[in-house]
């Protein structure tokens, strides 16, 4: 394999390095021999759980009650970390309260805002004051369908000063998606935008709230934003819900908060799985494992420093929005972008990061490789002086990809390719600044995390391809998911393969340096551009068409990325024609959202079928990649997958 280093830092900058800072605070803490070895500090930070996750409390500054208390159990999820803690998330992020910049917001057609830390406090307060005027109570469920706002950033802040449980959704999400996952989780509270803006288009979204609130019966009150620059639109009269204007709450007179210490299990927010099967899943995360997960990433991994500028581009609908967020708690300010990346010019992010003076770029590995398709190069024309870290998530990075950051963007950045998930709402395998940046690898695994690659049965293997595991519990770990008794789904998402050891659902290699190659994911989730999507919402608006009598949804690797692939079975008397397959995506876009669209629509005689009836997705995806099937066996009609094989339309 060729290992080509693209980058190793520099000795001062190590020096000066908060991950060199740590390890010289666990070294007269816990008789710790500093050495500059990430490997040697990774060993010991999975050895010594109880010491490692109290050690980054501290190390950070993370505001609350420390209790040292390490709870192990044999059932792997069960195991409780600072066991009685007590803090309050949002009093972590509102870490500074001064006249400097807090957030920006820029928007694809020009429109910006700022606001400095102390107009996030005062905003802060203001909605907590409506919050409590509403009598919403602890645990109540508050719901966001938003574009990336600063608005959205303070709904989430306040919401979980006073122990609120938030839940997003952005507005690419099509009313029957919002509907899915909402519903699920009663919420009180809905804090919507009037609209958003796409490549110069203006998408209006109030007209889907009568709908929304006609199938969520629990929505009593509605908060309503317009569209920063831009007057509210009208909204009809609906009777379902009391409904308060944005501004109308920030002229309420408010108090400073005196934050309330939650327990360290207490519940922060709802994200959502991709929804293979059934409805999207409601993955609850815990406020303290998030925080100290977020700090160690931030400062340790991806050096994140008070008063850097922190830019990830990103949705309220990914996990990354969360992770962004969180960079408040280090005193960064973050930068918030809302819109089509590529609007009027092609590296309008990379002007961006020029200009706000961004010291940390997040993005998706799908927007790196346009950037690298359409031939943009930095040189010449921007500094980009600032930028010390570039992310890059969502799917793999090409080697390619790799490279043309190099050559075309910045030559002594540090390109931290991560991975992990909504899951944890973080990462397994990221960067670090003390190993060298390898073409085509994650530098390394998480701090804490004894993650691993396993054959089939259980087996560690290296440099061969296999499944992503990890072998140790840590705080950021689901909760719960909401509404699953007995912990029924949550055990058969993350255990049933491999017993008492998480399973992520990745193919992935430990190569011979040491470093991580993600493939992709190994069950039927699709992944384009990136983003997780799951085949049910796209089945849900399929069976709603007379002329489908079945389907299957797969996922192709494509051109360093995932298309999504829809073969149906036409009802007789039908054809796949031009207005069908219109139709068809029309569907899709308006009530899933555009990404679930799929890339190729296929005809096909019959479906897959296990012998108890169910459809084998990751059989169809295996044969149209050219890999092996496993258990045929287990097919009612394994003859069908012939018609699968070397399609025509699946080369283009």
């Amino acid at each position: 394999m060729n290992s080509k280093i693209l980058w190793k830092a520099k000795k001062f900058q190590k020096n000066k390095s908060n991950l060199f800072k740590y390890e010289k605070f666990v070294s007269s803490k816990y008789n710790f021999k500093i050495t500059q070895n990430y490997k040697n500090l990774l060993r010991w930070s999975i050895k010594n759980p109880k010491n490692f996750w109290s050690s980054i409390w501290d190390f950070t500054g993370a505001k609350g009650v420390k209790s040292e208390k390490f709870e192990k159990s044999k059932i792997f999820y069960k195991n409780k970390f600072l066991k009685n803690s007590k803090l309050n998330f949002a009093e972590n992020l509102l870490s500074k309260n001064d006249n400097t910049k807090a957030i920006t917001f820029i928007s694809e057609n020009g429109i910006k805002e700022n606001r400095t830390w102390k107009e996030l406090n005062k905003n802060v307060d203001k909605l907590i004051a409506f919050f409590k005027s509403i009598k919403i109570k602890e645990k109540d469920r508050v719901a966001a369908y938003l574009p990336n706002l600063i608005e959205t950033v303070e709904s989430f802040v306040a919401t979980s000063a006073i122990g609120l449980i938030w839940s997003s959704c952005s507005p690419d999400f099509g009313t029957s998606g919002v509907i899915e996952r909402f519903s699920q989780i009663n919420p009180k509270v809905l804090i919507i935008c009037d609209r958003y803006f796409y490549n110069g288009k203006e998408i209006n979204v109030i007209e889907r709230l009568p709908l929304i609130l006609n199938r969520i019966k629990s929505i009593k009150n509605v908060i309503i934003i317009n569209y920063p620059g831009k007057p509210l639109l009208k909204l009809n009269t609906i009777k379902n819900a009391k409904f308060t204007n944005w501004n109308s709450i920030m002229k309420l007179n408010s108090k400073r908060i005196t934050f309330k210490k939650f327990d360290f299990e207490h519940e922060l927010a709802i994200l959502y799985s991709s929804g293979t099967t059934g409805k999207p899943k409601c993955i609850c995360h815990r406020s303290g494992g998030v925080l100290l997960q977020h700090l160690k990433e931030h400062q340790l991994h991806s050096e994140i420093k008070e008063n850097d500028n922190v830019f990830y581009f990103t949705t309220c609908g990914w996990m990354m929005w969360n992770w962004m967020v969180s960079a408040l708690a280090s005193k960064a300010s973050i930068v918030l972008f809302d819109g089509f990346p590529m609007y009027k010019q092609n590296d309008l992010l990379l002007e961006i990061v020029d200009k706000e003076k961004i010291t940390l770029f997040g993005v998706s590995a799908k927007y790196i490789d346009s950037l690298r398709k359409s031939k943009i190069s930095t040189k010449n024309k921007y500094k980009l002086k600032n930028l010390k870290t570039i992310c890059s998530t969502g799917s793999p990075l090409s080697k390619d990809g790799f490279e043309y950051i190099y050559n075309h963007i910045k030559a002594d950045v540090h390109l931290s390719s991560i991975s992990g998930g909504t899951d944890i709402v973080s990462c397994f395998v990221l960067g670090n600044l003390y190993e060298p940046v390898i073409s085509g690898e994650i530098q390394n695994k998480g701090l804490g995390l004894d993650v691993d690659i396993f054959d089939d049965k259980g087996n560690s293997i290296k440099n061969i391809r296999g499944e992503l595991v990890c072998k140790n519990s840590f705080p950021s770990m689901p909760l719960k998911f909401w509404n699953d008794k007995n912990n029924i789904k949550f055990k058969n998402a993350y255990f049933e393969k491999y017993p008492n050891i998480w399973h992520h659902g990745d193919y992935a290699k430990i190569s011979q340096n040491g470093g991580f190659i993600i493939y992709g994911r190994s069950d039927t989730t699709l992944n384009p551009g990136g983003v997780r999507l799951g085949t049910a919402e796209i089945y849900s608006q399929v069976e709603k068409f007379e002329e489908i009598k079945d389907s299957i949804v797969v996922g192709q690797s494509w051109d360093n990325d995932i298309r999504i692939v829809l073969f149906i079975v036409l009802n007789q008397n039908y054809k796949l024609n031009e207005d069908l397959l219109l139709k068809i995506k029309k569907q899709i876009k308006e009530n899933a959202s555009p990404r679930h669209v799929p890339a190729k629509i296929i005809s096909v005689l019959d479906i897959p079928r296990t012998k108890n009836g169910k459809i084998v997705e990751l059989a169809v995806k295996n044969i149209i990649e050219g890999n092996e099937i496993k258990n045929k066996e287990a097919l009612a009609n394994p003859e069908v997958l012939e018609q699968f094989k070397n399609l025509k339309e699946l080369t283009y």
